[in-house]
């Protein structure tokens, strides 16, 4: 199998660890193959894909869509490293409220699964590509998000001195004042 699954200490949430095969030209891998991911309670199919380029500081997110147009998100960075943060909003989880945060990147090539019912961002270490599959389109109606530096979340953002917020993103309420429509 050319990916390792790893469960976070929220367990819904998936690190994906493709394995690279590398030789004197440079690298190739497998992003997403639809049988190791069913296997491995991935259970969507991808629908979208973006991409971001962030300039070292940039803070994007929380972000997340309300049902019915909830996205799952498979994201991965391409160039570059960031510090990535999935939240779990599903009032009842016993996780709720808290977070898991992963170091991606150009050189260890790793993917973040964030299901639906949790809240993204990510902040950018140096220069950023930033690639991203979603389980639905986006839906400007369904857009929500949480503020990125919510103290009842607590992210320890590595450059929260050096941040850059969009307007948007400084507008966005705490977790117990944002939209919600999740369930466990």
């Amino acid at each position: 199998m050319p990916f390792e699954f790893v469960k976070l200490k929220i367990p819904e949430v998936i690190l994906v660890k493709p394995k690279a095969f590398k030789d004197y030209r440079g690298f190739f891998m497998e992003l997403y193959k639809r049988t190791d991911y069913l296997t491995n309670e991935i259970p969507y199919g991808f629908v979208q894909v973006n991409m971001s380029y962030s300039k070292r500081g940039v803070v994007r997110g929380l972000h997340y869509q309300l049902r019915p147009m909830e996205q799952g998100k498979l994201v991965t960075v391409v160039k570059g490293r960031v510090i990535d943060v999935a939240v779990d909003i599903r009032k009842g989880s016993p996780w709720f409220g808290k977070h898991v945060s992963v170091e991606l990147s150009g050189d260890n090539h790793h993917i973040l699964w964030v299901p639906p019912g949790f809240a993204h961002g990510f902040q950018a270490l140096e220069y950023s590509v930033f690639l991203y599959l979603t389980t639905k389109e986006y839906s400007p109606s369904h857009e929500a998000c949480i503020r990125w530096d919510d103290p009842e979340i607590g992210v320890e953002w590595p450059l929260k001195k050096e941040a850059i917020i969009s307007d948007k993103d400084k507008k966005c309420p705490s977790l117990k004042e944002a939209k919600n429509n999740f369930t466990y």
